[in-house]
């Protein structure tokens, strides 16, 4: 059985191939998750509650975006195992992925295979310990003014906030974003897309296809990279996922991991 075969049913997405194929929608959000603006975690003076409020607070906006990483990923699953059954609409959305996911290859079988690879989610306990680390509990500059929970850099002026910092040959700004929810989504996007973590994501698809999920304390050692601090840094974020408990909500279906006062009331 080929490798990827194997990794798509081990994900247990059997619905790939119907016609409808969930779609990607760059206006379908959570209300929820797009309209709650980023609280001011800094009036919180008691810590277990500053980080029970952070962590509520953004695992939503998790959910949200792997939900949609998961919907483009069934549309490539579906190229693989029942590329006669594509629409003409999920032909669209497959070229627009190759672009988002930096597939550079006009080979269609490197093709398939670079997105199965990229097109996956993130570990929720992963997200949220970079996301504190990041940006300090919610309370730093960039993300109370930038929505920045990550500390993403963009490169044209204007398209961030200046780093007090930043020296004088620098022309690097923090990125500024419309929503939290926007910034999560960029996150995720740059872990499954840049050449930087390659090996974050062949250590997932190692984690799925040994046991049905991606520990986000594995994936730590993918991220190289992330941090001139190096191996410190892979380390501290390590220690945030032991000490907060948070690969708990690795094992458990998206819907699981919302509090419970946010989870969708079951219909019929």
């Amino acid at each position: 059985m080929p490798k990827y075969l194997a990794f798509i049913i081990i994900l247990g997405l059997a619905g790939c191939c119907r016609e409808d194929t969930p779609q990607p929608d760059n206006d379908v959000r959570s209300a929820s998750a797009q309209i709650q603006p980023l609280p001011d975690f800094s009036s919180y003076q008691n810590v277990k509650e500053k980080k029970n409020a952070f962590f509520s607070y953004l695992l939503p906006l998790i959910e949200e975006a792997n939900t949609r990483v998961l919907a483009e990923r069934q549309i490539v699953e579906k190229w693989y195992l029942a590329p006669d059954e594509l629409t003409e609409r999920d032909r669209a959305t497959l070229q627009e992925l190759l672009i988002k996911y930096r597939v550079n290859t006009d080979d269609e079988d490197e093709q398939k295979a670079l997105l199965l690879l990229r097109v996956n989610t993130i570990p929720p306990s992963l997200v949220l310990a970079q996301a504190a680390n990041e940006s300090a509990w919610g309370t730093s500059r960039f993300a109370q003014e930038g929505n920045n929970l990550f500390g993403q850099w963009c490169f044209r002026e204007g398209c961030g906030l200046v780093p007090e910092a930043r020296g004088g040959s620098s022309r690097h700004e923090v990125r500024a974003f419309e929503s939290p929810l926007e910034s999560v989504e960029s996150y995720m996007r740059n872990l499954n897309s840049h050449p930087r973590y390659r090996e974050l994501r062949e250590l997932r698809e190692q984690e799925i296809e040994q046991r049905g999920y991606a520990s986000g304390e594995t994936l730590t050692e993918g991220l190289h990279g992330y941090s001139t601090r190096g191996q410190e840094y892979i380390d501290e974020i390590r220690n945030m996922i032991e000490h907060n408990k948070l690969n708990r909500y690795d094992q458990q279906p998206l819907q699981e991991n919302l509090p419970a006062e946010q989870q969708p009331v079951p219909r019929g």
